[in-house]
């Protein structure tokens, strides 16, 4: 991969980063502090909604968010030809 290649794989694995944490970021700090009064209006599984999002929601977002990552990053080493396996052979 030559230098180009290797700002532009990087350029969007941090575009991809910042854009889930701000997903994150929204989720755990939006529900679960800013907007808590008008989500404790409705009721999730007997619980306010803002309640919810504060003690379990966030996580929850976050594991789902860290699949999201998973996923779009084995995406992106394909397209730029990166296998896992041959980097830890070159490199031992």
């Amino acid at each position: 991969m030559d230098q180009s290649q290797r700002q532009d794989y990087w350029r969007r694995n941090l575009r991809l980063m910042a854009s889930l944490l701000a997903v994150w970021a929204l989720v755990s700090f939006g529900a679960g502090i800013l907007f808590v009064e008008q989500l404790n209006k409705v009721s999730f599984m007997g619980f306010p909604l803002g309640f919810w999002f504060a003690q379990q929601g966030s996580i929850i977002v976050f594991v789902i968010l860290i699949a999201i990552y998973v996923w779009r990053m084995d995406k992106l080493d394909a397209e730029f030809g990166i296998d896992e396996y041959e980097q830890e052979v070159h490199h031992s």
